[in-house]
This record gives C-alpha cells, sequence and structure tokens, in this order.
C-alpha cells in the first residue's frame, strides 16, 4: 500500500480521525496521551474501546 500516493495520505487521516474520536468517548478521566498508550499495551482495553460502538 503506497502512503504518500493517490488516496493514502486521505486514507491515513481519516483513519487516525477516527481512531482518536474512538479515545476520546472512551470512559475515564485521563489524558488521551494516557488512554492511547493504554490501548497499545492493553489488548483488553483496546478491544472495550471499539466495542463501544458496537
Amino acid at each position: 500500500m503506497h502512503l504518500r500516493i493517490a488516496d493514502g495520505p486521505h486514507t491515513m487521516a481519516i483513519s487516525k480521525h477516527v481512531a482518536m474520536n474512538l479515545i476520546r468517548t472512551a470512559p475515564g478521566t485521563d489524558s488521551l496521551h494516557i488512554r492511547r498508550k493504554a490501548a497499545v499495551w492493553n489488548h483488553d482495553y483496546l478491544r472495550a474501546i471499539v466495542a463501544q460502538t458496537a
């Protein structure tokens, strides 16, 4: 996949915005930075964030 040509940059920007919106709506009072790290380190937390939209 070429991220620097055609629609690649636009697609990646949309993916990033979707991910950040999911993290913003996650419950908790931690900062976005902490929630992003927690999602990377803890797969159960990541699943919970993604499953909240289902």
